[in-house]
């Protein structure tokens, strides 16, 4: 039989020969403590199946100890003494979460047999405990969550890339964990052993990018007073994870491809060549295929990031994930000392129903402000942000009025999806003009015109 431990807790030292005497057996290890402080500090430090503590005593009470054990969810079952004129205590008691009670003198058969009872209810307990983790570890592959079949086949593509250095390229929405999964092909891999290096090409203004990826010389220009390490070398023996590729400028790209090509490159201002052992991992939220089709991505350059393809599916097409991954980040985000808060089910409704543009950054988002303003230890509707409760209305189809000319309907269809599609790049771009302008493929005199046109606020997307 599997060996467990039990504490007593009694601030009389008789009391506790007596009980140590009757319970000790040759699979239970009996500890003790004279007091309710040593009692909770031996159960925060240690694992005990059963409690058996006096409420009263001094300092720290019996009963204040049970309230500790539900607030920090120590996995203990308690049983409480009390003497004769006490009952209602030790109702109390039961109330608060004890198994059960025992009144002074304690007899052995009752003890005995109260014990078993308690130690059967902890084994059931520790079982259900065990199951509840064997089932997150089910759907947890590296840190990323999930039930849904699609991502299941991603992890088991992410496991066979383990024993190769292949190129791999992520496409995904904005907030689908592209970053989640690239660190797990880099986590898994038994070849890699140097670090995982990444860059938001984005965010990195193209005159600055060059000396980013490749690093470079003292004097190479204005501002380079000292030798600069890039992030390909930083990443030797490792991966570098390239985020957004899709916007690396045209120059670039050339260069870029050739360092795929030939694992070496020079520094900016420098003649020395450099080789390097990298897998490079990119990823975009856009479809590199349709940027070739348009012209503004290298076919030459697609063709060798595209060795091995993840397509990471939205969470609207994952809903079987909201309720995993709303636990998970109520856990996250649950205040110091407290458990995680509870999901109602009327909120949980809401989660499921609703649409998640901003895929499991915005879930992650919505559950950490819930888990501030929750009362109750709940979860709420609401607690939830105003979006997931009053959904914006679908766009209805477009209504044709025969009534009206052809052009005039047309015009205003185009200016709907002008003005949709600056608004986003505004956002994507954090109200910068010259870069709005660019990803719409217009002047910047264009788009300035448009804007006023349309009356877009800018600083609305500048504190985005």
């Amino acid at each position: 039989m599997q060996r467990r431990r039990i504490l007593v807790a009694d601030d009389n030292d008789a009391n506790l020969n007596t009980l140590r005497h009757l319970v000790q057996t040759e699979y239970l290890d009996v500890d003790t403590a004279s007091n309710g402080e040593e009692a909770l500090e031996a159960l925060i430090g240690s694992t005990f199946s059963v409690l058996i503590t006096d409420l009263r005593m001094p300092g720290l009470s019996g009963m204040q100890i049970i309230e500790e054990v539900q607030k920090r969810r120590i996995p203990t079952t308690v049983i409480v003494m009390t003497g004769h004129g006490s009952i209602d205590e030790a109702v109390q008691a039961m109330r608060l979460g004890a198994y059960d009670f025992l009144t002074k003198p304690i007899d052995a058969g009752p003890l005995r047999l109260t014990v078993q009872r308690a130690l059967r209810d902890r084994e059931l307990h520790d079982e259900v405990l065990s199951l509840r983790e064997q089932l997150q570890d089910r759907h947890s592959f590296f840190g990323i969550l999930s039930k849904n079949r699609r991502m299941h086949q991603a992890f088991e593509l992410i496991s066979n890339l383990a024993h190769t250095t292949s190129t791999v390229l992520i496409e995904g929405e904005t907030g689908t964990g592209k970053e989640a999964v690239a660190k797990a092909i880099h986590l898994c891999s038994e070849i890699r052993k140097g670090p995982m290096v990444a860059i938001n090409c984005a965010a990195v203004p193209e005159t600055l990018l060059e000396s980013e990826l490749f690093g470079h010389e003292k004097g190479a220009f204005t501002s380079a007073v000292a030798q600069r390490i890039g992030r390909f070398e930083l990443a030797d023996g490792g991966t570098l994870f390239l985020d957004e590729v899709g916007d690396i400028p045209a120059a670039m790209q050339a260069k870029l491809l050739r360092v795929l090509q030939e694992r070496r490159f020079e520094r900016v201002g420098g003649t020395e060549s450099i080789e390097v052992d990298v897998r490079v991992i990119a990823a975009t939220n856009r479809s590199l295929q349709r940027l070739v089709k348009q012209g503004t991505f290298r076919e030459d350059l697609y063709y060798r990031l595209n060795v091995v393809k993840i397509d990471l599916p939205p969470l609207r097409d994952r809903a079987e994930d909201v309720p995993l991954l709303a636990a998970h980040f109520a856990r996250k985000y649950a205040p110091p000392g407290q458990p995680p808060r509870e999901i109602a089910p009327q909120a949980m409704d809401l989660l499921l129903h609703y649409r998640w543009p901003g895929n499991i950054r915005e879930l992650e988002n919505a559950i950490e402000r819930a888990s501030v303003t929750a009362q109750d230890g709940a979860i709420r509707p609401q607690d939830l942000p105003s979006e997931l409760s009053a959904p914006g209305r679908q766009r209805q189809p477009f209504n044709i009025d025969l009534h009206r000319p052809l052009p005039d309907l047309l015009g205003e269809v185009t200016a709907d999806i002008e003005q949709q599609y600056i608004r986003k790049a505004l956002k994507k771009t954090h109200g910068n003009i010259g870069r709005c302008a660019k990803l719409c493929g217009l002047s910047r005199r264009s788009i300035s015109a448009k804007i006023a046109e349309y009356q877009i606020n800018k600083a609305v997307f500048k504190e985005a």
